[in-house]
């Protein structure tokens, strides 16, 4: 049943959601990386940004969200950057740049377009060294003669992260690259004397990286200024954790565990946890500092936008922490949440988002899936921030084991198809919907006792399972017929049992919403992908907003296997993730009648604001 209506006027956020309004709307997920034009160099820039907002002005779309836009290290995701504060450098848009009218530096942007073609799959990220090699040129020749009243101002403004950034970027790079806790010991453990005479040798060097801030927050700006001008709205997305390698890190080591790295603790789909390799938050530290720290962050983001997604929002409530010495092998096996008692679990995060809400003006939303305790939602709904609800896991698992209607949605959430770390709709719909992960149930045979290769073929179908994945044979039709294949009695089957009821006729179930004529079909169409977009649109969701992928499925832009279209493979390290480029630049998707099918969809649900 649905939950009872909530006066989101009447929360801690109300300030917040009098500002954006009260109403639904619709809204599209795409990493900037992703995007591009026929004018980008390399990379989806941001300028590139100001023509996705022009796509969603068309499709009567009102939120544009964009992964993390922080520094990135040297795996390039978006969620273990190098600073808080800082944003990517590839960013940078070098054609709105004044001094791109040179001879000289307009050829060198044309060469790099031609070396790094937008648009050929996945990103090359080379051309992160690119660019800074041609805004050193412009830097160097655009302030020969004083930095401008408004580079003064800015740094001024930004002097608790922008010194301590600029200083961490030259000293990295005198040090070849290598994390800040293998410097010179002066450096690393900021001797004040050796930074001293290290910044009066690298003056300019720092003074660079200060100014590639400056630009990039102006162009961010001005972008954000061009959304609102257009009636949209900017989310963006705060890591709740940042790189032990990281300026940050370095600056504050007081705020941090460093003796302890976050991660997840060993559950049903992963029995031995895992081990991101963040250090954990010290929040009694933080806290002694009236939580300056958060607080700045909170503010440099406000620049930028409107609403902000706080990643793995759970963590502010406990955290999995492993001791950092710990053998890399047993993953996450040796955590133990932080705080250790269950007790203080929901004190500890409304302390937390409540000074992030009293902190800001942008309004808070979270990512709130996975294992979660009470106290998580609970709070959540009392302080007006919307979690998430991805269709495919918005079931009743305990008792009916059926999804959700539409209507029973929380109100308080953003609704989806997908997420950055899934497989797109289409994909999941064709390999995933109705199946089980064959990793997962190979290893629960063998902790029971259980002969996989016998029960294999009595319970799945081998010409219809793919990818990893086991598709139920259609004679499994009771869990006694599949207790019995297993040869245990039920009471034994708990776990097992879980996953049949949950994946059995799971395809079957989700039919059932679209409402289609004619029978089950399980390759995916356009039709199809239309009716599970419009269970997400229809929902009671506040917001929904749909990862690029699903809706441009729409206009037909993808050719072969939809599995391999995804912007990242959690617990993987490639060249794929953090890199997948849209199928068609931003200017052909505007003359596409896509525009025309979302903004139709989007008026039946009753979320165009435009």
């Amino acid at each position: 049943m649905p939950q009872d209506k909530v006066d989101l006027l009447k929360t801690a956020s109300s300030d917040k959601w009098n500002r954006i309004g009260t109403h639904r709307r619709a809204g599209l997920l795409v990493p900037l990386f992703s995007a591009y034009s026929k004018n980008t160099t390399g990379i989806g820039d941001l300028d590139d940004l100001k023509l996705l907002m022009d796509f969603c002005e068309k499709a009567d779309l009102s939120i544009i969200q964009l992964l993390p836009m922080n520094e990135i290290g040297a795996t390039f995701c978006p969620y273990d950057a190098v600073s808080s504060f800082a944003l990517e450098p590839s960013y940078v848009s070098l054609n709105s740049m004044p001094e791109s009218r040179d001879k000289a530096i307009r050829a060198r942007i044309e060469k790099i377009k031609k070396m790094l073609p937008a648009g050929a799959g996945y990103v090359d990220y080379a051309i992160k060294e690119e660019k800074r090699q041609v805004l050193w040129d412009i830097f160097e020749n655009g302030l020969a003669a004083g930095k401008p009243a408004e580079f003064n101002k800015f740094i001024r403004a930004n002097k608790y992260w922008l010194d301590d950034f600029a200083l961490y970027k030259v000293l990295k790079s005198a040090h070849q690259g290598k994390p800040w806790y293998d410097w010179n010991e002066g450096y690393a453990y900021r001797d004040a004397d050796a930074l001293s005479q290290f910044e009066e040798k690298h003056k300019k060097d720092i003074l660079f990286q200060k100014w590639v801030q400056w630009v990039l927050c102006g162009q961010f700006s001005a972008a954000k200024k061009y959304a609102a001008s257009r009636k949209i709205l900017i989310k963006g997305d705060l890591p709740i954790l940042i790189s032990r390698d990281s300026a940050d890190v370095w600056a504050h080591p007081e705020y941090f565990k460093l003796d302890f790295a976050a991660g997840a603790p060993p559950d049903m789909y992963c029995s031995k946890g895992q081990r991101w390799g963040m250090p954990t938050y010290d929040w009694d530290r933080i806290a002694d500092d009236k939580f300056k720290y958060l607080k700045e962050k909170l503010k440099y983001a406000g620049n930028f936008y409107d609403i902000l997604r706080v990643d793995h929002v759970v963590g502010l409530f406990r955290i999995w922490s492993i001791p950092y010495t710990d053998p890399l092998e047993n993953e996450g096996l040796k955590g133990t949440f932080d705080p250790p008692d269950e007790n203080v679990w929901g004190d500890h995060g409304r302390a937390i988002l409540s000074v992030m809400i009293k902190s800001s003006d942008m309004l808070l939303c979270a990512e709130d899936l996975g294992m979660i305790p009470r106290a998580c939602p609970e709070t959540l709904k009392e302080l007006g921030i919307p979690g998430n609800e991805v269709e495919r896991w918005v079931k009743d698992w305990q008792t009916k084991h059926d999804f959700l209607a539409p209507k029973e949605y929380r109100e308080i959430s953003v609704a989806m198809l997908s997420t950055h770390d899934t497989t797109n709709w289409a994909a999941w719909w064709e390999n995933e919907a109705g199946t089980v992960d064959e990793a997962l149930f190979i290893r629960k045979c063998g902790e029971r006792g259980i002969d996989f290769g016998r029960v294999k073929e009595l319970l799945f179908d081998a010409k219809r399972s793919r990818h990893g994945r086991l598709r139920w044979q259609d004679i499994v039709a009771t869990k006694e017929i599949y207790a019995g294949i297993l040869g245990k009695r039920e009471e034994e089957l708990a776990d097992f049992l879980d996953m049949y009821l949950n994946t059995y006729k799971e395809k079957e179930k989700l039919w059932g919403q679209f409402k289609i004529r004619g029978p089950m079909r399980e390759e995916c169409d356009a039709e199809i992908m239309k009716a599970a977009l419009k269970v997400t649109l229809m929902s009671r969701s506040i917001f929904s907003i749909e990862l690029f992928i699903d809706y441009l499925y729409l206009a037909g832009a993808f050719k072969g296997d939809m599995y391999r279209e995804r912007i990242n493979r959690p617990g993987t390290i490639a060249r794929t993730n953090w890199s997948m480029t849209m199928p068609m630049p931003v200017e052909e998707l505007l003359k596409d009648e896509i525009c025309g099918e979302i903004k139709a969809m989007v008026a039946a649900s009753g979320r165009a604001v435009n």
